[in-house]
């Protein structure tokens, strides 16, 4: 886990394959939410990766981040990545914001990270990238258009305007201040800080009962082995490899898998329309990419 392949191969997998395991997300927490409270069921998702993460950590003495002010910053960017960023997503869903208008807003990512790429990494957008970054935003609207519903309050969004500033402050502090750490132990740090505040929420706001079921429990596994584990890992690969504007573009992708996966396993509808922005989005990120 602390060594990035390297092969051009790989390379080229990695951003896709990072791309299905993190939309598979969405539709894990749509199969296990029924049966658990939001912060409930994340509380119980950091859980198990801390369970299976710390023996290895510790069983391959993979070292630690040096010193508490590197540690710090290594938590700092997982509380925004996870904590903030999850329990937003989660927290909009609760008060009846439509899935396509939180789709919709977190995909504005890309936007906000190049935009401030330049003051806080230093690093060059150029006009065929802001080019991509718009086209990949139409074609994310266009996949989400027909789930946005109606009957929207302010205070719905609230939560998701945080997870958007989590997910895109929590990618660039990691990029400036963690430029190399190991995977293993990293990951445990972010995890840990994230499941002491998600348990607080959790113990402050629901009432913790859970309805265990085959559905639930599979669910639950998927979302801490593939998503917390494995998607995870390859975004801080591309992190650590890549801009963060090439990392950002990759989220518009997001919402058009999603509607795929939900259109196979739940029956969702599929519009035109739909089919139609997930090639403007694909486009954008190509762009986006510049490669």
């Amino acid at each position: 886990m602390s060594a990035p392949p390297r092969s051009a191969g790989w390379n080229v997998v990695i951003p896709w394959l990072f791309v299905l395991l993190w939309s598979s997300g969405f539709i894990g927490s749509k199969l296990g939410i029924p049966y658990a409270e939001p912060f409930t069921f994340l509380m119980l998702r950091y859980c198990i990766v801390l369970a299976i993460l710390t023996p290895i950590a510790l069983v391959t003495r993979a070292p630690w981040p040096k010193g508490r002010a590197q540690t710090l910053h290594v938590a700092f960017a997982g509380l925004l990545i996870h904590a903030l960023y999850l329990s937003g997503c989660v927290w909009s869903l609760r008060l009846g914001l439509p899935a396509g208008v939180l789709s919709l807003i977190v995909s504005m990512q890309p936007l906000f990270t190049a935009a401030f790429a330049g003051v806080a990494l230093g690093e060059r957008v150029l006009s065929r990238q802001w080019a991509g970054l718009v086209l990949g935003f139409v074609g994310t609207a266009l996949v989400v258009a027909h789930k946005t519903g109606s009957g929207l309050t302010f205070v719905m969004t609230v939560p998701a305007i945080l997870a958007l500033i989590g997910i895109t402050a929590g990618t660039m502090w990691q990029k400036r201040h963690c430029p190399s750490f190991d995977l293993r132990t990293s990951t445990v740090v972010q995890y840990a800080a994230s499941l002491m505040v998600t348990a607080l929420l959790a113990f402050t706001t629901e009432t913790m009962r859970v309805e265990w079921s085959g559905q639930f429990v599979f669910a639950l596994l998927w979302v801490a082995l593939v998503l917390s584990i494995g998607a995870i890992s390859l975004l801080n690969h591309l992190i650590r490899s890549g801009t963060a504007v090439n990392v950002a573009s990759l989220f518009y992708t997001v919402p058009a898998v999603t509607a795929l996966m939900a259109w196979g396993i739940f029956g969702e509808t599929l519009t035109g329309l739909s089919l139609v922005g997930m090639g403007v989005a694909v486009t954008g990120v190509w762009m986006a990419r510049g490669r």
